[in-house]
């Protein structure tokens, strides 16, 4: 994937103000340039300081837990921030089974790209202990609302799916041990 193009046209205040849950997309793939760039506002790296890289989403002691794979008809790929590179594991479409494993949302089946945001919860726990859980939410969060803030200005749609068996997000995506799912997102051109 080539560097992200970090300048875009559309101010944030627009992008705040148009930002829908979109759950009806046509059949238009996502382009590799729109797909690095969300990607990128996910997880990037945004710069650097006295510490090392700075993510586009606040992280709790920079314990940077989440882990974010694309699932395309193409097939999973798992995001490389400092690499700025998806890694493509396997090259079949999960996107029909990860709806089924979502109670069957027919927006995920539908979707040009799924965006599974995981994470490495002990990470986080090496530093925070008990509030682990708590903080790892908090940064899911964040990273979600950056995709979502992006799709928008990309002219994309998308939205966020919470619910789902975890168990069978985890086998379908070959998550490693102690990586668990947090988000699907949902994404695509919207449906006019």
């Amino acid at each position: 994937m080539s560097p992200p193009d970090v300048t875009g046209l559309v101010p944030l205040e627009t992008a705040l103000a148009k930002r829908r849950s979109v759950r009806h997309f046509t059949s238009v793939p996502i382009s590799a340039t729109d797909l690095s760039q969300l990607l990128w506002a996910a997880q990037g790296i945004s710069g650097a300081d006295q510490h090392g890289p700075v993510r586009t989403a606040p992280s709790s002691g920079r314990s940077v837990p989440l882990e974010v794979y694309a699932v395309t008809p193409d097939g999973v790929g798992h995001y490389r921030p400092i690499e700025h590179e998806l890694a493509m594991l396997r090259p079949d479409d999960l996107r029909p089974a990860l709806a089924e494993a979502a109670g069957g949302q027919p927006c995920i089946a539908d979707a040009a790209l799924v965006i599974a945001v995981t994470a490495m919860t002990a990470r986080t726990a090496d530093k925070y202990e008990g509030r682990a859980g708590r903080f790892v939410a908090l940064e899911a969060g964040h990273a979600v609302q950056n995709l979502l803030l992006q799709a928008t200005a990309l002219g994309l749609g998308a939205v966020p799916v919470g619910s789902f068996d975890d168990q069978k997000v985890t086998a379908l995506l070959g998550l490693p041990q102690g990586c668990d799912p947090l988000y699907l997102v949902a994404m695509g051109h919207p449906k006019r």
